[in-house]
C-alpha cells in the first residue's frame, strides 16, 4: 500500500497480526472472522515473515533508489559523492539483496580489502611501542608482561566487520531468492577473518580514502541497511524481517545537511535543530521555546529560518495553516522577515505575505521524484534564492 493509503482488509491469523502491530510500519486492527484492518502509520518500508509480507511505499511510488539516495545523505558521515545504485524491484526485499549481493562482489572482485589496525596487548616481547601509563597503572614494579601498541596488516577492519555484518543481517531475511542467498554466503565466507560485529551495537567508524574506493558504495548501503533493516528468529522456527523508515525524520535530515552543504558558499554560518525562546519567563518551567529545522545566522545573528516538512498540503491529513502558524513563531521568536517552508512534493514556489506584519513565508516545493542531481540542484537553488533575500532586505533596512 502507498503510505498515504486509508488502508486494506486482509485475512491475518493473530501472530502474524501481533507482528504488523509491533513493527512500527502499520497498524492492524481486528474486525471479526479473521478479518484485519491494516493502516500505515507514518512509516514506509517492508516486513516480512514466512507467512506474511507488507509492503509500505513512500508516496509518489518513489523507487528504491530514491530512498537510499535520502537515506544515504541523511546518514551523511561527511556525505560521499558516489551515488548508491539499487536494483529496481517491486519487492523491496529481493531489491535490497540483489543489490547488495552486485556491489559485494564488485568490491571484493579483486580480493578482500586490507588495512592497519591498531592492537593493545600483553606480551613479554617488545612489539610497536610500549604504552607506558597502562604498565604503571596495571603492572607496578613489574618489567613483564608489557602492554604494547602495535599496528597489523590485517582483514580485520571496519570496512570488512561493516559489509560482514550487513551480508549476514540480510542471509537472515525469510523468502530471499536461492540463488540470492546462496550468494550472500559465499560472499560472508569471504570475509571470515574479519571481526562478527554484535547486534545493536554502533557501527565502527571508517574514513572514504582511495584505498578503500572500490567499497564506498557497498558500504553505504550496508550503512543503511544496518541502520533500518533488522532479521531475526521470531517464535519457534519463524525468521522475520523489517525495514522500517520515517520519512518525516528521513526528510528533515537530508534537507537539513544538502542545505547547510549548499550554504557554504555564502557568508555566516548554518545550524541544524537550532533552539531558541518563544516568550519571557522567570521561571525555567514557564518557557516556550521553538526548534526550527535549519537557521543561518550572519554576525551570530539569525538572519533566516528553514522548516522542512515532509507532508505537502496535497497530502492526507496535511495542515497548511499549521506549518504556517509554526513558521510564523519561528520568525517572531527569532526577528526574521523571511521563512522557507519545504515540502516534499512538485509544484510552484510561492509566497505568502502574513497580514498585519512585515513576515514573509516562502512555500518550496522539492520533487523527491527527480534524479538525485537534480534534487540537489534544486536545494541549491534554494540556498541562493533565500541568501539573495537576506542581501535584498539587508539593502531596504527590514
Amino acid at each position: 500500500m502507498d503510505e498515504l493509503s486509508g488502508g486494506v482488509v486482509e485475512k491475518l491469523d493473530s501472530g502474524s497480526a501481533a507482528f504488523v502491530n509491533s513493527s512500527g510500519l502499520a497498524k492492524a486492527s481486528p474486525m471479526g472472522m479473521g478479518l484485519y484492518r491494516i493502516e500505515p502509520v507514518g512509516r514506509v518500508g517492508s516486513v516480512r515473515t514466512p507467512l506474511v509480507q507488507l509492503d509500505v511505499r513512500p508516496k509518489g511510488r518513489l523507487g528504491l533508489n530514491r530512498l537510499l539516495f535520502l537515506l544515504s545523505y541523511a546518514g551523511d558521515q561527511g556525505f560521499r559523492d558516489d551515488p548508491v545504485a539499487a536494483t529496481e524491484d517491486t519487492e523491496l526485499w529481493s531489491a535490497l539483496a540483489a543489490s547488495l549481493v552486485q556491489l559485494a562482489e564488485r568490491a571484493l572482485q579483486r580480493g578482500v580489502l586490507q588495512g592497519y589496525l591498531t592492537v593493545d596487548e600483553s606480551l613479554r616481547t617488545v612489539k610497536g611501542r610500549i604504552r607506558i601509563s597502562d604498565q604503571i597503572s596495571r603492572r607496578p614494579g613489574m618489567l613483564v608482561p608489557l602492554e604494547v601498541s602495535y599496528d597489523e596488516f590485517t582483514e580485520d577492519i571496519a570496512e570488512n566487520r561493516i559489509l560482514r555484518a550487513a551480508l549476514e543481517r540480510m542471509s537472515r531475511v525469510p523468502g530471499v531468492r536461492p540463488e540470492v542467498l546462496s550468494r550472500l554466503r559465499q560472499l560472508k565466507g569471504k570475509l571470515d577473518a574479519a571481526t562478527r560485529l554484535q547486534s545493536g551495537a554502533p557501527l565502527p567508524p571508517w574514513r572514504a580514502s582511495r584505498m578503500n574506493v572500490r567499497y564506498h558504495a557497498v558500504l553505504r548501503l550496508s550503512e543503511v541497511i544496518l541502520r533500518n533493516a533488522s532479521a531475526e528468529a521470531g517464535e519457534g522456527p519463524q525468521r522475520t524481517a523489517s525495514f522500517v523508515v520515517d520519512m518525516d525524520r528521513v526528510f528533515e535530515d537530508f534537507v537539513g545537511k544538502a542545505l547547510r552543504h549548499a550554504m557554504k558558499g555564502f557568508p555566516g554560518e548554518m545550524r541544524l535543530q537550532y533552539n531558541a525562546m518563544l516568550n519571557e519567563a522567570v521561571r525555567d518551567s514557564d518557557r516556550l521555546t521553538v526548534r526550527p529545522d535549519a537557521v543561518h545566522l550572519l554576525g551570530g545573528r539569525p538572519v533566516v529560518v528553514y522548516d522542512a516538512n515532509y507532508r505537502a498540503r496535497a497530502d492526507r491529513g496535511a495542515s497548511l495553516t499549521a506549518d504556517h502558524f509554526q513558521m510564523l513563531a519561528y520568525c517572531t521568536a527569532l526577528q526574521v522577515p523571511t521563512a522557507w517552508l519545504i515540502y516534499a512534493g512538485a509544484g510552484e514556489m510561492k509566497l505568502r505575505r502574513i497580514l498585519n506584519t512585515d513576515i514573509d513565508i516562502v512555500e518550496f516545493p522539492l520533487d523527491l521524484s527527480r534524479p538525485p542531481s537534480e534534487i540537489l540542484a534544486a536545494v541549491a537553488d534554494l540556498a541562493g534564492q533565500s541568501w539573495g533575500e537576506v542581501v535584498r532586505q539587508a539593502r531596504t533596512g527590514r
